[in-house]
């Protein structure tokens, strides 16, 4: 199978790019390679994919990884380019995309929120078109728990009220699940919407919670605790996420479309929370030191609780998450000491 993976400079566009390639799928990736972090870990990821950094800067240039050979290729391209998107769709024929790219973070999109409009807005209709216009068998996009909002009922089942989202990013997460289903609808093209919950481990965003606390703990710096610590998430370890995001894209749609179930929506997470000052105390033991926390009150566009009802997904698809924090928070210590050699 040929698949678009956008995002796959990110954290989790990354990881399932990996594992698409490794099961013998043909991958092609795309992403802007912005500077919303620093992009030496998003071209250190190209790396480990074979495509070395001189290869990833050139913006609309299709480089082909030194690891996988033509089953892996990479164009360093923004979603909003829409004649540049859809010439790779005219060129490249995919069978399937699998679209992750997307301007992430809560707390920066109360300070840029045209970022979000020109990427998640304009970049994911852009997308929808392309799918249109390319009779793309399946469109698997990343949605996420913030849409939510402020729903009070846990765990989060995918049939709750979402219409009051708290921070923009949340709000064009939903307006993603609200555009593909017009075109599911209209078009006929198969969607699946899956709502993210706190994802972490290996090769992970620095702006996250489980980085700047590894990264603040080790440094003898004092971490940031939101709410005075009383925060609880559905923290869901990588390759838990991973094996998810790949078995929905590899099941045949044909179920589905005799049912005219165009467009489904799913939660993806651990199917467990965990209070944050136990996430913390994880750190603490696989960096044998301790943290210096600084207590602070909730900040604007975030929630106390987040838990995952993933039910429907381990039903339709077999999920089956397995990895505990303490497992995942030791692997992601050891990638960051390897990483960056401490």
């Amino acid at each position: 199978m040929k698949i678009l993976v956008t995002g796959s400079a990110g954290f989790i566009g990354f990881h399932v790019s990996q594992s698409l390639l490794k099961r013998g799928h043909e991958v092609v990736g795309i992403d802007n390679i912005n500077l919303y972090y620093d992009p030496s870990l998003k071209f250190a990821r190209l790396h480990e994919l074979g495509i070395n950094k001189e290869q990833a800067s050139a913006h609309n240039n299709i480089s082909q990884s030194s690891i996988y050979g033509e089953q892996f290729k990479f164009i360093r391209l923004g979603i909003e380019e829409k004649e540049n998107l859809s010439s790779v769709f005219e060129t490249q024929k995919f069978d399937k995309v699998c679209h992750l790219a997307a301007q992430a973070g809560v707390r920066y999109s109360l300070e840029n929120p045209s970022a979000y409009i020109d990427s998640n807005l304009v970049g994911f209709a852009n997308i929808l078109e392309c799918c249109r216009n390319h009779a793309i068998q399946h469109l698997v996009y990343a949605s996420s728990s913030s849409v939510y909002g402020l729903n009070k009922k846990v765990p989060f089942q995918e049939e709750d009220q979402v219409d009051q989202p708290i921070s923009l990013y949340a709000a064009t997460k939903k307006s993603n699940e609200l555009m593909a289903h017009s075109y599911s609808h209209l078009y006929k093209i198969p969607s699946t919407g899956l709502r993210f919950f706190t994802v972490y481990g290996p090769w992970g965003r620095p702006d996250m919670a489980l980085f700047l606390f590894t990264d603040a703990i080790s440094k003898k710096q004092p971490i940031k605790v939101f709410n005075k610590g009383d925060m609880q998430r559905d923290f869901t370890y990588i390759d838990d996420i991973t094996e998810g995001v790949i078995k929905v894209i590899e099941q045949k749609e044909e179920k589905r479309i005799k049912k005219n179930e165009y467009y489904k929506i799913y939660n993806i997470g651990n199917n467990k929370s965990e209070k944050l000052l136990d996430f913390i105390m994880e750190i603490e033991k696989h960096l044998g030191k301790k943290a210096i926390m600084e207590m602070l009150p909730m900040q604007p566009g975030d929630v106390q609780k987040t838990w995952a009802n993933i039910n429907q997904l381990i039903q339709d698809y077999g999920y089956s998450p397995t990895t505990n924090i303490s497992d995942g928070v030791k692997s992601f210590v050891e990638w960051y000491k390897s990483y960056y050699k401490i």
